[in-house]
């Protein structure tokens, strides 16, 4: 069987196109509020619109969606607990003219329960609205984040192709061991077990992804420039734990995660370090490659 990746990214593209048809008749867009704080607030059947400049802080609670062209947020962009982000969206759906792209001068967080889809890119996550989503995708998100991207207690934070010049922090949070879909929820949409993801990111510092509790998780293709923690983290997919391919210029460190880093069925390469690496990704660890019978195959190499 393929990886859970790979499932629930076409999952995640066919709930984001039913999601996409409810958006065309939302009415709930971004409102301004005397203190200069913004806030986009909607529903799973009606989400909120975030689009344009916005000078200060924004906060999404409920569901909102970026699908409106180019979207700055000159602040903070902060997720509320239980809330969803949709920013996996390249064409302008508005105008039907131009792009649509995130950029955040300040910082993303994401509170307990809330979630982070952000970025898209051909065959590994095709974006909601490309035409040829269904045979692996042309189109390309353009998003960038100048600080940082901090997740406490999320539900789960999913970011391909995208450019975050700060630290990117996931700590705990996460859907259980469960890989069944959720009843409630912008999973329960999807028909997709909860997960975590970063694939193909170029990230100026340090990525940490520590404690989280969910189905699967995968770390692919990513440019690392600080360091890369990956530890204490518990999947109930034996496939989970695909940190592969990764060029960290800092030290890679995984320990005490279940499953241990491995290739799975991904297929990949090894992860390239400059600095130290240990635990499960030491220049000495190996896994089978593809799991569990493929040839031994170091799980990181020297950059």
């Amino acid at each position: 069987m393929k990886s859970l990746k790979l499932l629930v990214g076409a999952a995640l593209v066919l709930g984001s196109l039913m999601i996409g048809v409810a958006q065309a008749s939302a009415t709930v867009t971004a409102n301004v509020s005397s203190s200069n704080r913004q806030t986009c607030t909607g529903t799973l059947a009606s989400p909120g619109l975030l689009s344009g400049t916005y000078s200060g802080d924004v906060t999404v609670t409920g569901y909102c969606v970026v699908d409106g062209g180019p979207t700055l947020v000159r602040g903070d962009l902060r997720l509320a607990a239980g809330s969803a982000l949709n920013a996996t969206y390249a064409l302008n759906d508005v105008s039907h003219s131009g792009t649509t792209s995130l950029t955040v001068k300040g910082d993303i967080t994401v509170a307990s329960g809330a979630t982070l889809a952000m970025g898209c890119e051909p065959n590994e996550t095709p974006c909601t609205d490309d035409p040829a989503a269904g045979t692996g995708g042309t189109l390309t998100g353009q998003n960038e984040v100048s600080s940082d991207i901090i997740a406490t207690g999320a539900l789960a934070v999913i970011i391909h192709a995208s450019y975050i010049k700060g630290d990117v922090r996931q700590t705990g949070g996460g859907g259980g061991l469960s890989c069944a879909p959720p009843t409630s929820g912008v999973f329960s949409l999807l028909q997709s077990p909860v997960f975590s993801n970063y694939e193909d990111d170029t990230i100026s510092g340090d990525l940490e992804v520590t404690g989280l509790k969910s189905c699967w998780f995968g770390a692919l293709r990513n440019l690392v420039r600080g360091d890369f923690t990956y530890s204490n983290d518990t999947f109930g997919d034996p496939d989970a734990s695909e940190v592969l391919d990764n060029a960290v210029s800092g030290d890679l460190s995984c320990s005490a995660d279940s499953p241990a880093v491995q290739y799975g069925d991904s297929e990949s390469s090894p992860n390239r370090v400059s600095g130290d690496a240990s635990g499960e990704c030491s220049l000495t660890a190996e896994a089978p490659n593809p799991a569990p019978s493929g040839p031994l195959a170091h799980i990181t190499v020297r950059k």
